[in-house]
């Protein structure tokens, strides 16, 4: 026998004896029966609980404006009518439209047009195609801005 064995033969008794003494202390303390004091406490417990879950368990709205969150840019693509607030690839605006779409911008910006293909499995047939995507816009933005509540604040975005 080595030390490693020696050790672990110890440890495994030593934890074997921790186990079993836990398990009588919880035994002890539980005993056979419930004093009232126990059960009015528990009772009392149960109740609270009950009646404090359905508040818990709601949904609360949440507000799409928060303090951090950025201004648009003012209009967008004529393409879409100017209601999305950005502008596309160079095949639908022009090649030096602005790429960033949070107004009092001041940062990192990247953006590419990706295109490739891609590959489909059907999971239940197992028929694989190749099907082409064409100018995949990815952007993100990393930088400090002005938010709604009129403070500068820092941020990343993403648009993919």
């Amino acid at each position: 026998m080595d030390i490693r064995s020696i050790q672990s033969k110890e440890f495994a008794l030593g934890a074997r004896a921790y186990r079993e003494a836990r398990r009588q202390a919880a035994a002890a303390r539980l005993g056979g029966s419930l004093s009232r004091r126990q059960f009015l406490k528990t009772a009392g417990t149960m109740m609270l609980g009950s009646a404090l879950a359905p508040s818990l368990l709601k949904p609360a709205l949440v507000s799409s404006q928060s303090a951090g969150t950025p201004l648009p840019i003012p209009g967008g693509t004529p393409v879409l009518g100017g209601g999305f607030h950005l502008f596309g690839p160079g095949a639908i605006d022009p090649v030096d439209a602005e790429p960033i779409s949070i107004n009092d911008f001041n940062g990192s910006v990247g953006i590419a047009f990706i295109s490739g293909n891609v590959t489909r499995t059907n999971t239940v047939t197992h028929e694989v195609r190749t099907l082409p995507f064409l100018s995949a816009d990815m952007r993100f933005m990393k930088g400090v801005f002005r938010g709604t509540d009129g403070k500068m604040h820092n941020g990343a975005f993403a648009f993919i």
